[in-house]
């Protein structure tokens, strides 16, 4: 007799994850692969950060620490707010998380229960419908268009039937990188507010902007679930670390699952943290480089037939309208990593209905790895065309 196993793994790949391995195994056979396809910065965590991290190595016994996280580090998360945003955050209600990722499974448990109803942009963040289905709560997925710069509003919000719960909002977008400015964060609160309908902001690629300024929601909606990370601005991807800023009533139901789901983050990365705060002139040189690669793709892309792209607010992504050349994008994917040995992700990642049009190319690389993808990109459109 066989065993039974749970429905709740019965969920969509992390699709750029199958693409990177895919990239890796080639490159582990002599190929030379230019990655695009993973949105992880190639710059190394800040120097002061490495440097505290091996102080602590030597120096602390790296035990387990408060589940909710280590206090000077919420103290200064707390300064961060007030320093970048100018708004007042009490240190109770920010939680250190194991990632951005843990950040999303503590908010969602404590947010919202099993039948729930939660609305989320199309194209979007794969891993927040997977994780909402996976805890049986219903992803909602609102269809957003270019002209909204492929963010939800309230109009497209009044359009869904039935009531929602909860609202996923991310600006800088992964994988548009479009983002909402201050009236249009203001708009959104509003709405959710008058509907009953929990917010939460994922800005995790605030910092990471080009001629505009990140706006958090904190500043229209004391009560919004923030979610963010380390891993992005501040480089410490393997480091594993993010935060949550929560409403008071929600932060003993949240501890109470960081106990028993997590224990406490990793400690030797929270007090490496500390450091990020001084480190910010490293940190924007690395935005400048961003800035420079994401110059050589918008201008250079065209030139090999991409020409439908999204407008590049923040992060460092580039979406691309490629229905022009194909209706299969895993497949174009595909061929474009065999043959032009350029990896990149299919926007069926991105979005169930609509993302086998698009595709998304992230510029965290070097901009060797830009000029090099392009000129590959163009020669192989001139042999495919």
């Amino acid at each position: 007799m066989s065993l039974k196993t749970s429905n709740r793994g019965q969920i969509d790949p992390f699709i750029v994850m199958d693409v990177m391995r895919e990239a890796n195994a080639l490159d582990a056979v002599g190929e030379n692969i230019v990655h695009l396809e993973v949105g992880q910065p190639s710059t190394a965590a800040p120097v002061r950060v490495r440097e505290a991290a091996i102080e602590a190595l030597q120096s602390d016994r790296l035990g387990y620490t408060d589940a909710l996280g280590i206090a000077p580090l919420r103290d200064g998360l707390a300064t961060h707010y007030r320093d970048f945003y100018g708004v007042d955050v009490d240190p109770a209600r920010i939680v250190i998380t194991t990632g951005s990722s843990g950040a999303f499974l503590l908010a969602f448990l404590s947010a919202f229960d099993v039948g729930d109803r939660v609305a989320l942009a199309a194209p979007g963040y794969p891993a927040y419908r997977n994780i909402l289905s996976a805890l049986g709560v219903e992803p909602v997925v609102v269809e957003t268009r270019l002209e909204d710069r492929f963010q939800p509003t309230p109009e497209l919000l009044a359009q869904v039937e039935g009531d929602l719960d909860g609202l996923i909002v991310a600006s800088p977008s992964n994988p548009t990188g479009t983002m909402l400015g201050d009236p249009e964060i203001a708009e959104l609160t509003q709405y959710c507010r008058e509907n009953g309908i929990r917010f939460i902001s994922d800005e995790i690629y605030h910092g990471i902007t080009y001629g505009h300024e990140s706006v958090t929601a904190l500043t229209h909606d004391p009560d919004a679930v923030i979610i963010n990370s380390f891993s992005k601005y501040f480089s410490m991807t393997g480091w594993r670390l993010g935060w949550l800023i929560i409403p008071p009533e929600m932060t003993r139901s949240v501890e109470c699952l960081a106990q028993n789901l997590f224990i406490s983050p990793p400690t030797l990365s929270q007090h490496a943290a500390l450091a990020a705060f001084d480190s910010h002139d490293e940190l924007r040189d690395n935005i400048s480089r961003y800035a420079r690669n994401r110059e050589i793709l918008l201008r250079e892309l065209p030139k090999a037939g991409f020409d439908r792209l999204a407008p590049a607010d923040g992060a460092f992504y580039i979406y691309a309208d490629v229905g022009h050349m194909t209706n299969d994008s895993a497949e174009f994917c595909r061929r474009m990593l065999t043959e032009a040995q350029v990896a990149a992700t299919p926007g069926l990642d991105f979005d169930p209905y609509r993302g086998n049009t698009y595709i998304r190319f992230s510029f965290a690389g070097s901009e060797d790895d830009m000029t090099r993808a392009v000129e590959r990109l163009r020669g192989w459109r001139k042999l495919t065309a």
